[in-house]
């Protein structure tokens, strides 16, 4: 087994708990987020975002809006529906418990 594998499969794991919380304060486009989530060193690419995004959508958690853009083509923003911001606190509240069961096992000092 490659490790690489299994640290993607980690970072696919909380990659739409991440998009959440990158909207949860103000709407981003698709470039916003990606730039968020690499400088966090979540190596994502348009490909993968496009479909977590769309299937968030159609789930009901986020929304978007087209925005004329000055330096180019309309973009188009998403943000948090109000189903979406309980979504995400209550996986918020899932990870917290999750990072704690974690770090139990891995006996680790838990962070607060």
């Amino acid at each position: 087994m490659k490790i690489e594998n299994t640290k993607a499969q980690m970072r696919k794991g909380v990659l739409e708990y991440c998009i959440l919380s990158v909207l949860k304060d103000d709407d981003a486009y698709v470039a916003e987020i990606l730039d968020t989530l690499k400088d966090a060193k979540l190596l994502v690419v348009e490909g993968t975002i496009y479909p977590l995004l769309t299937r968030l959508k159609n789930a009901g958690l986020l929304n978007y809006r087209w925005e004329e853009s000055t330096s180019g083509p309309p973009r188009k923003y998403y943000g948090l529906t109000e189903t979406g911001k309980l979504f995400l606190k209550e996986l918020n509240t899932t990870w917290d418990e999750l990072q704690n069961a974690v770090n139990i096992v891995t006996r680790q000092k838990t962070k607060k």
